[in-house]
């Protein structure tokens, strides 16, 4: 590009967004709600080989300004065999984030699951078009 004459090229400088004083821009961090949501896509219904998130196991998910993490989780079936160890192996994953206060994971049954609640991604993986 040529820059005429008396102008230069603007440099990048610490004071600008995303720069980190090297010249490359980077990432912004991702928010606790984000990191929340990665752990949850590392989790999965030991049944299904698809993480929790795309199965759309979560009904709610609540992150408070302060770190308080609320999840609400179901499962594919109450007669689920990790129904007793799932959700505290959730709140503990969730509980070691940085910046997390508190975690509850909450499983609840109503209403129930349906493959509806599937992710246009896992019915893919799934082979269900």
């Amino acid at each position: 590009m040529r820059v005429p004459l008396g102008m230069s090229k603007i440099k990048p400088t610490d004071e600008q967004p995303g720069n980190q004083g090297e010249g490359t821009p980077s990432a912004p961090p991702a928010s606790l709600r984000d990191r929340v949501i990665e752990v949850l896509k590392n989790c999965y219904d030991p049944e299904i080989p698809v993480n929790i998130w795309e199965l759309g196991l979560v009904y709610g998910l609540d992150v408070s300004d302060e770190g308080d993490v609320f999840v609400k989780l179901t499962l594919t079936s109450p007669a689920c065999p990790v129904a007793g160890s799932l959700p505290p192996e959730i709140q503990r994953r969730i509980s070691e984030l940085p910046g997390v206060r508190s975690a509850k994971v909450e499983l609840v049954w109503d209403p129930p699951w349906t493959m509806e609640r599937m992710s246009e991604a896992a019915r893919l993986q799934l082979g269900f078009f």
